[in-house]
């Protein structure tokens, strides 16, 4: 009994670098199998079995978490390199915690959905993706600011590889485009975490958020964190990578982009930026609103314009995002007003919510896209008619994601549009008016582009279609599952979350005031 325990809190105490090197040695074997095309069966089960150990590692990780700390748990502090105080330094609260889980999860369901579409260069296709979740694992239990930096960074060229390599005709473009902006951004954060160590001589973002900086130095801290976080997101103005890098990605690119990429500047937002200068965000309190706004409501009109299936759920993605950064900037004109916490934990825990639902529904839409454009090579809304004619299974299934899209009451994409739009009604009613508009710009895209591929008139060159197959039913109801589920018990997700967001909103409105 004494030897299993103490196994136990050994295998605890590295649990969060086994859910960080576990995928990446998964990568780096299933590309030493590379035998040509007879290997490639072999590397699918490769992939896909470090993929499930990876995503079975975060069960000790939920059912040891303690929901009531908002502290770091499962804490990992080594020297990393002393001369410049760098260290190994891991942790996991309540919102790291659940996009640890989302990249694990997501990682199962693009090397599933990879199993039969992914032809070309298998081993390398699988790889890359598996090298992703560690990084990004890395990125979300990192409380070292350089370790953040470096795994940041690095989880930039798996997704950049995978649009340049296995992307569409202007692949070229869109994975320098995706480079360029991305890099260029992360630029400004380095450049914050340097100064940031200058004035502190430590790496470890707790310190960071500990100290007053001047009114100066807050200024250009905030700026510095805050280009390299909406550049991440996308906030407007700087989205216009995403459409591209989204278009021209393959399924399994635009699942991570869209499900985890994207998250990465809201968590820098939550982590990063807002504690450690969040009397700056309070004075452009109005600004960020605006921004925020803009992404809802101008992106929301774009994506009803688009032709295309991919670059309509892109210009959606960016708009839904809004509503997570919205969620984030409107706590301090929540307090101001209602002179509680109670609306500003609300917002804090909409986006948050927001963010994770997200991720399954913006997924299953881009697999979606993909099956059927490996079925016909088109991926235009005009190209298509009376879809669910021949494929009936695929129809219901992406019938259901479109409503999480739109925010259908029952499916997970209403609760955190909903919860975000109810604390900011609370504080000024024309900020909950503008961000309610999603809930009829989402109908007006997302059902419209669903009314023209699945309904009408069967064209006659699609009558040789067939509908999903069983590894694509899996994947399917391997992400409608958690779209109900958290639709009906939204509290799965809030419960592990809520402690930290209270912390959270308490302690940037003490630094804040």
């Amino acid at each position: 009994m004494f030897l299993h325990t103490l196994l136990s809190l050994s295998f605890l105490h590295i649990l969060l670098s086994l859910l960080i090197w576990t995928p990446i040695l998964g990568g780096v074997i299933t590309l030493a199998c590379d035998g040509g095309i007879d290997s490639h069966k072999l590397c699918r089960f490769i992939a896909l079995f470090f993929a499930l150990i990876t995503l079975a590692l975060c069960w000790p990780l939920v059912s040891h978490f303690n929901p009531g700390d908002y502290q770091y748990q499962f804490v990992e502090d080594y020297n990393w390199v002393p001369m410049f105080h760098l260290r190994y330094a891991l942790g996991v609260d309540g919102i790291s915690l659940l996009f640890v889980v989302l990249t694990s999860f997501t990682n199962v369901i693009v090397i599933l959905a990879a199993w039969g579409s992914i032809r070309y260069k298998v081993p390398q296709y699988l790889a890359i993706f598996l090298f992703a979740t560690g990084m990004m694992n890395a990125v979300f239990c990192a409380t070292d600011s350089i370790l953040f930096y470096v795994f940041w960074e690095a989880g930039m060229v798996p997704i950049y590889l995978a649009i340049g390599m296995w992307g569409g005709q202007k692949r070229t473009y869109a994975a320098m485009k995706f480079f360029l902006f991305t890099f260029l951004g992360s630029i400004f954060m380095l450049v914050a975490i340097v100064y940031m160590n200058f004035k502190t001589h430590s790496f470890a973002i707790a310190d960071f958020q500990n100290v007053n900086f001047s009114h100066t130095e807050s200024q250009w801290i905030f700026w510095g964190l805050l280009v390299a976080f909406a550049v991440k997101v996308p906030m407007w103005p700087v989205h216009t990578w995403l459409p591209d890098a989204h278009t021209e990605a393959p399924a399994g690119g635009s699942v991570v982009l869209a499900a985890l990429m994207l998250k990465l500047g809201g968590y820098g937002l939550l982590r990063f930026s807002m504690p450690i200068v969040p009397g700056v965000h309070a004075n452009y309190q109005w600004l960020l609103i605006f921004l925020s706004l803009v992404a809802v409501i101008y992106v929301g009109f774009a994506s009803i314009m688009q032709k295309d299936m991919k670059r309509l759920i892109a210009y959606s993605s960016i708009s839904h995002m809004g509503i997570v950064t919205l969620g984030i900037f409107m706590i301090f004109i929540i307090i101001n007003q209602t002179h509680s916490q109670t609306g500003a934990v609300l917002s804090v825990q909409g986006a948050i919510f927001q963010m994770i639902s997200h991720g399954f529904s913006s997924g299953a839409l881009f697999i979606g896209v993909g099956y059927i454009y490996d079925r016909y090579g088109s991926r235009l809304i005009s190209d298509y008619s009376g879809v669910t004619k021949v494929m009936p299974i695929f129809a219901a299934f992406y019938l259901l994601f479109c409503m999480a899209n739109v925010g259908l009451p029952g499916t997970s994409g209403f609760v955190g549009e909903a919860m975000v739009v109810w604390a900011a009604l609370r504080a000024n009613f024309w900020i909950a008016f503008l961000a309610g508009l999603t809930l009829l710009l989402a109908p007006a895209y997302t059902l419209w582009m669903y009314k023209r591929v699945f309904f009408g008139t069967l064209k006659e060159d699609l009558k040789g279609l067939k509908d999903i197959n069983k590894m694509e039913i899996l994947v399917f109801s391997l992400l409608a599952l958690p779209i109900v589920i958290f639709g009906i018990f939204p509290n799965l997700i809030l419960h592990l979350s809520h402690a930290t967001s209270v912390h959270f909103v308490h302690e940037v409105m003490l630094k804040g005031q």
